[in-house]
């Protein structure tokens, strides 16, 4: 059979292969457990379908190696008067050339399908949805269809493909598909909402019109839908990203909670700095730290300190366990925490691949595994990879400060920032070599009438001085606490340290 000779004879790629098998697994699996009779496949034209098609074919051949080398299974196709022609004329063509008991319906997909099933007992449909289209959040697999809809089991052999998968697929089995996509169409909606995707666009000087370049040059997945018109919709009233500015300063304080993740940390065999950095930077910007916690590599230590800090602090930042590793369980316990699943992200896929090739070639890439529904990629020109955003939450790759330096300045030049900036806190520290007990009553009075500032001392040995730090939002305030404390202790007995 052409397409199981291709794919384990010819192809190379591994990772490919990977897929493949999985997916006829799946399809195997589904017609073990359905009659055959009371399955369907949802068939439209596009790659994707055409894609299970052929891998329909093949996992019914392996079923029976001596009988149809086709699979004469029941098709359903909803024909839409949108549809492009080519479209159609391909779905008709396919079926018949490969044997599909075509059902052509007129009506919208819902709809379509209440008359089918109640005319035809069907168990199971075979879908062509992958990861990333707009209908596939919370499928797997074997998914039940929605509430609402008519029952029946949506068997999803692609979901976890991504753009390049669907094309080396096509390719290396040299299978016929829509002539469209060899016109630059990467994605086909209907004739109202699809265009040819312009970055396949070609232009002559001595042609007037544009040409385009086939789908499957298309080097960036994640623009697989770019041809697509999209439907602007009302934006949700949001608070205003304040600039940083002398005219533009939110008076509020966010706060901001840090996790650190790390067995090294707390074995000591390293030392925690990239906290007490990102603190820094954040009062920079007016945000106040209300907490920072370690926490040992386990998605349960994890999921449970997100859990708790997500619900008390405006932002929560993360550090370390992000990779491929065995102890890399970050984005594992940030979907445990908010009750979601890990599963393929082809845009940050894309990127992966862009960055390392072909080395994670295999059964899966494991650092394209992100939080379902809630994860926002943060795209900045500098970073190699994007920023991770789940809700409230954002995992930062930095290792060092050099690494922090740079991820923080891409955060906060975002058009689009997470975090508002506001009036920074300044700081002034005093020292002194009084006693403890010759300074607590004033400093406790101090706190007391200056509620505004946070007021906090601290040796820097048993036998040193005494470090009183003064930090505030309103500089004449803080002037004011200083004054205070310089006229209510012996002349001398205090001095100016450093300050911001």
């Amino acid at each position: 059979m052409e397409i199981e000779r291709a794919m384990t004879a010819e192809s190379s790629d591994r990772r490919l292969q990977t897929k493949y098998r999985r997916a006829v697994y799946v399809i195997q699996r589904a017609l073990a457990l359905y009659p055959f009779h009371q399955v369907a496949f949802s068939f439209n034209g596009g790659k994707d379908s055409t894609v299970l098609l052929h891998l329909l074919r093949a996992a019914y051949y392996l079923l029976h190696p001596d009988g149809n080398p086709n699979c004469p299974i029941r098709t359903i196709y909803f024909e839409s008067p949108s549809a492009f022609p080519e479209i159609n004329s391909f779905t008709f063509q396919t079926a018949s050339s490969y044997g599909l008991l075509l059902e052509t319906i007129h009506s919208d997909f819902k709809s379509g399908l209440e008359q089918l099933l109640a005319q035809k007992p069907t168990q199971a449909i075979f879908l062509g949805t992958r990861i990333g289209d707009p209908n596939a959040l919370g499928q797997d697999q074997f998914s039940p269809s929605s509430p609402g809809w008519p029952p029946f089991m949506r068997v999803n052999p692609i979901l976890d493909w991504s753009y390049r998968d669907v094309w080396s697929f096509l390719l290396t089995c040299k299978l016929d598909y829509c002539t469209l996509y060899d016109q630059g169409y990467t994605s086909i909606g209907s004739i109202y909402d699809t265009v040819p995707n312009a970055l396949l666009a070609v232009s002559h000087a001595s042609a007037p019109n544009l040409t385009f370049k086939p789908a499957y040059m298309l080097l960036d997945g994640r623009l697989e839908r770019a041809g697509r018109a999209k439907k602007s919709a009302p934006k949700p009233h949001a608070l205003p990203t304040i600039d940083n500015g002398a005219n533009n300063v939110d008076a509020t304080t966010s706060t901001a909670s840090i996790i650190v993740i790390g067995d090294q940390i707390l074995f000591g065999a390293v030392e925690e700095n990239l906290g007490s950095a990102l603190c820094k930077k954040l009062r920079g910007i007016g945000w106040q730290v209300s907490h920072i916690s370690v926490v040992p590599n386990e998605i349960d230590a994890v999921a449970e300190e997100v859990e708790l800090r997500k619900s008390t602090a405006d932002m929560v930042f993360i550090f370390g366990a992000l990779g491929p590793l065995h102890s890399d369980v970050s984005l594992a316990g940030v979907a445990k925490a908010f009750g979601v699943r890990l599963a393929p992200d082809e845009e940050f896929e894309e990127y992966l691949r862009q960055l390392i090739g072909s080395d994670y070639t295999g059964d899966r890439n494991e650092m394209a595994l992100l939080p379902e529904g809630i994860t926002e990629l943060l795209h900045h020109r500098t970073l190699p990879v994007p920023l991770i955003k789940c809700k409230n939450v954002i995992v930062m790759a930095a290792t060092n400060g050099d690494e922090l330096e740079t991820q923080w300045s891409c955060l906060l030049e975002l058009p689009e920032t997470p975090l508002s900036v506001k009036a920074p806190f300044l700081s002034l520290l005093v020292s002194t070599m009084l006693s403890d007990v010759g300074i607590a009553k004033v400093v406790s009075e101090l706190s007391i009438e200056f509620p505004d500032i946070h007021i906090v001392c601290h040796r820097t040995s048993r036998n040193g001085p005494v470090m009183i730090s003064f930090i505030a939002k309103d500089k004449s305030r803080l002037d004011a606490a200083i004054e205070r404390l310089f006229s209510s202790l012996p002349e001398g007995a205090v001095c100016k340290v450093d300050s911001d």
